[in-house]
C-alpha cells in the first residue's frame, strides 16, 4: 500500500527595504496576500512596521538610519527558517560576518544600497529588494517577492508602477 505524503508548504514572502518612513500604496498592493513580510532595514518610523503587520507577520532588522527607542528593539540581523530554507537578514551586506555556506543559509537578504539585485554565489542567493521609499538618484522603486515550497525557492524583483504625474513629495529627498 502506497503512503501519501503531504505536499510541501508553499509560502509567498514579501521583501521590502529602505522605506525611510514612506510606505507607498503601490508597495502595500504588492505585499497584500503574502504569508510573511521581511523588512531589510532603514524602516524610518514604527508606523511602517505597524502597517505592514496588518498585512502579515513582519521580521525586520535595524538599518543605519533607524534611530530612537523603537529602533533599538529591532535586531541588527535575524536568521529565520521558511519551509526548509534558512534565510539570513541583515541591512548592510558589508556587515555580514558569517559564512552563509558553512552556516547552511540558502538566502541572504540585505538592503542599504537602494539597488535591487539577485545573485547566486556558492549556492547562496543574495537578494536586495532595492528601495521602496523615497527615490534615490535615478534608482528604481522596487520590492521583491520570494516563494518557498519545501527546499525550492523562486525570487523576483518587482518594479513599482510609480506614476510620474503623481510623484510623492519625498521622492525629491536625497540621502547622503
Amino acid at each position: 500500500m502506497a503512503t501519501q505524503t503531504e505536499p510541501p508548504i508553499f509560502q509567498r514572502i514579501g521583501i521590502i527595504s529602505d522605506t525611510h518612513g514612506l510606505l507607498r500604496p503601490e508597495a502595500l498592493a504588492v505585499l497584500h496576500g503574502c504569508e510573511r513580510i521581511i523588512h531589510a532595514g532603514d524602516v524610518g518610523k514604527p508606523e511602517v512596521l505597524q502597517r505592514l503587520n496588518e498585512l502579515a507577520p513582519v521580521t525586520a532588522v535595524r538599518g543605519n538610519n533607524d534611530k530612537g527607542e523603537w529602533a533599538e528593539e529591532l535586531p541588527i540581523n535575524a536568521n529565520i527558517t521558511v519551509g526548509q530554507v534558512s534565510i539570513y537578514l541583515i541591512h548592510d551586506l558589508t556587515d555580514l560576518v558569517i559564512d552563509p555556506v558553512a552556516a547552511g543559509v540558502r538566502i541572504v537578504i540585505s538592503g542599504h544600497s537602494h539597488k535591487p539585485s539577485l545573485q547566486e554565489r556558492d549556492g547562496v542567493l543574495y537578494l536586495n529588494p532595492g528601495s521602496a521609499g523615497p527615490r534615490r538618484f535615478k534608482l528604481p522603486v522596487t520590492v521583491a517577492e520570494l516563494t518557498v515550497r519545501g527546499q525550492q525557492i523562486n525570487a523576483r524583483i518587482i518594479h513599482l508602477p510609480i506614476d510620474s504625474q503623481l510623484r510623492h513629495a519625498a521622492d525629491d529627498l536625497i540621502y547622503p
